[in-house]
């Protein structure tokens, strides 16, 4: 991150400031956000992620069971995503069974 901060310290104080911006109680609180930002992180892969939203998470009151729901929700999602794809599945199945 270091190299980053030295080569674009713009870019990286502005991804700073768009955290500021999102990060504080408005029409959804912190802790709400954090959430639903390790749902995020579970569905984009990054493990770092959820671990520092999670922990994030728990600092603004969050259970353990909040947290195992929001990760279940982001499962729930990454498994749906994919019944839209049951049409193609058949066009592959039907294909090989010729």
């Amino acid at each position: 991150m270091n190299s980053l901060i030295e080569k674009l310290p713009e870019t990286v104080e502005a991804f700073g400031q768009m955290r500021a911006s999102l990060f504080k109680d408005s029409a959804l609180d912190v802790k709400t956000k954090e959430l639903i930002a390790v749902s995020s992180a579970v569905l984009m892969r990054c493990e770092k992620c959820m671990e520092i939203h999670a922990q994030r998470a728990k600092d603004k009151g969050a259970t353990e069971d909040e947290i195992a729901e929001a990760i279940g929700v982001a499962m729930f999602i990454a498994g749906g995503s994919q019944l839209h794809w049951t049409e193609k599945y058949n066009d592959i199945l039907k294909n090989n069974n010729d």
